[in-house]
């Protein structure tokens, strides 16, 4: 398993400076990007091309918290986060509230797709509009809670690089914790954006 931290010579940690990693990709990658090898030998080019998609690979996992915990939980446990569908208890009671707008989006989305008439076009895209805000109110909440979670992560981070290598193994189950809330506030953006975009036409 290719180590990322290690391949963007950064430590093994729970958070990364966002501006410093994107130079530190920056240099390495530019010292292999394919327009600089032109009169290298095949096999130099071929080796450069996997350098440097690597870098891009290491670059993207790590740059969102994510795919960054779950690198990090891969290395430590040797295999890959147990999928877990259960919903934390913490989350519940805004999943509840993430469906039902999901599902009266979805219908008003399925009632507009069914409209043939320019007039009734028009008065539902007028009332898609108002779809739009009332989810785009919802990521703003759901962008609040996650930075919430993001200072979870910097704290956790900070405790993470003061352990020893036990004290490391016992954070463990937290930082998968983490890992699963941001996996469900990325899904949820994701999911969130696409509805925005069907009603916006």
């Amino acid at each position: 398993m290719s180590d990322y931290f290690a391949l963007l010579n950064e430590p093994r940690r729970l958070w990364l400076d966002a501006d410093a990693l994107k130079q530190t990709f920056l240099t390495r990658s530019a010292a292999v990007h394919p327009d600089k090898i032109h009169s290298a030998s095949d096999a130099e080019k071929a080796a450069a091309a996997k350098s440097f998609a690597d870098l891009n690979t290491a670059f993207a996992t790590l740059a969102e918290p994510k795919t960054r915990l779950q690198h990090l939980l891969e290395l430590e446990l040797g295999a890959k986060p147990q999928d877990i569908q259960q919903v934390p208890p913490q989350l519940a009671e805004l999943v509840a509230e993430v469906i039902t707008a999901y599902k009266s989006a979805d219908a008003f989305i399925a009632e507009k797709a069914r409209a043939t008439s320019p007039l009734v076009q028009v008065q539902l895209f007028e009332r898609g509009q108002e779809w739009v805000e009332e989810l785009q109110a919802l990521q703003a909440k759901l962008n609040g809670l996650r930075e919430q979670l993001t200072a979870r992560l910097k704290t956790l981070d900070e405790r993470w690089m003061n352990a020893h290598h036990a004290g490391r193994r016992a954070m463990l189950p937290a930082i998968e914790e983490l890992f699963r809330l941001f996996s469900y506030f990325n899904r949820w953006h994701s999911q969130i954006q696409e509805r925005v975009v069907q009603l916006s036409f």
